[in-house]
């Protein structure tokens, strides 16, 4: 009797161990009956685009403006590079930008000379002409002449070698106006060339003066830096990080299940709490969904092709905008951890949810 006693206690034990099992797993499924529309993920960060601060040339460290973890402006200077050499080049290309001018204006020069080659060759040509229009009036009278016996045949050949004369002179007036048009034209192809060269000139000192702005590294945004790694005296090249900056403006991205983003919306309340201010919340709004789940971005991709399948929940990164006008906010820093909870139930269930609750089950979120 009392063995079977024993054996009915045995049973209602194991039963009772297998109903809270099955209610354990209930409530951290988040199954019926323990449903909920609040979804929490520990799998969460504050996120901001910390910047690595380098020069883009290469020189000594002559000064460093800055110390650790300092707040500076956009624009401030951060480091300065020797600029002695970069001065220099500077110089050296405006004193080409000089020359190549003072070509161009040789040119305009040279091309005011040929036009007036041209003009005088033109004055020639029409001088030359006239003079074998005369030429040739006198032979034809002399001809006419010497046909009724009037003038020697001596008086024709001499006035037809003279119209010959005439002739090559107008010949090489025109040789010569056209010698003239093409000298202008070389002028003016040289022109182009020399005028090529002052605007690469030009561009070469814009160039130079980049590389001596760039000896000035400054703060392209409002933030606050992390360890600066330039020491006075150090050789620097091009892509040497010599700061961290982290920009003022964060956010927080919470890689909730693909599950329990059915329900979320662009806009949605979200409140967080940070681990590194005790737990304190704060809140915000849902900003953006991921284009891909992480496991999409990822380096060696998943493969489900071959072998025994488990399904898994994947994670899809969700950004929240931290709202503005709250204090322990100035304290974030990206990295740290956070608790993101968001509510998916309806705004009317929520207000009468709340105005149900009493003062003392409220819960204190100032």
């Amino acid at each position: 009797m009392l063995s079977s006693f024993a054996r009915h206690i045995a049973t209602l034990f194991a039963l009772a161990i297998g109903l809270v099992g099955v209610v354990a797993a209930l409530y951290a499924w988040r199954l019926p009956p323990f449903a909920s529309s609040v979804h929490l993920t520990e799998d969460a960060y504050v996120r901001g685009k910390v910047t690595a601060l380098a020069p883009q040339l290469s020189g000594i460290v002559a000064d460093v403006d800055v110390a650790d973890y300092d707040r500076v402006s956009a624009g401030d200077v951060l480091v300065r590079i020797d600029d002695r050499i970069y001065r220099e080049r500077l110089a050296q290309a405006e004193a080409a930008l000089d020359g190549a001018k003072a070509a161009l204006a040789n040119a305009e020069q040279d091309r005011s000379t040929a036009e007036a080659k041209i003009a005088s060759a033109d004055a020639g040509v029409s001088s030359a002409e006239a003079a074998l229009k005369v030429d040739e009036a006198n032979l034809q009278r002399i001809e006419k002449l010497s046909k009724r016996g009037v003038a020697t045949v001596r008086a024709a050949d001499e006035q037809r070698l003279a119209r010959d004369q005439a002739r090559a002179a107008r010949d090489q007036a025109k040789a010569e106006a056209e010698s003239a048009r093409q000298n202008l034209a070389s002028v003016v192809t040289n022109r182009r060339s020399l005028q090529a060269a002052v605007e690469s000139a030009a561009a070469a000192v814009k160039l130079a003066r980049i590389d001596l702005e760039n000896t000035k590294v400054t703060a392209p945004v409002d933030g606050r830096l992390g360890e600066v790694a330039a020491r006075i005296g150090q050789y620097v090249t091009a892509g040497t990080r010599l700061a961290m900056l982290v920009p003022d403006r964060i956010w927080v991205v919470a890689n909730f299940k693909e599950t329990e983003i059915g329900d979320m919306q662009v806009g949605q309340p979200v409140r967080f709490s940070v681990d590194a201010l005790g737990g304190e919340e704060l809140t915000g709004t849902i900003e953006r969904f991921s284009p891909a789940t992480n496991s999409e971005f990822s380096v060696i991709s998943s493969s489900n092709a071959t072998g025994n399948f488990v399904k898994v929940a994947r994670r899809l990164p969700v950004r929240i905008a931290i709202d503005p006008d709250q204090p322990l906010a100035d304290r974030l820093a990206p990295g740290m951890s956070v608790v993101a909870r968001i509510d998916t139930a309806p705004e009317e269930k929520i207000a009468t949810m709340e105005a149900s609750m009493t003062p003392r089950g409220r819960r204190h979120t100032d």
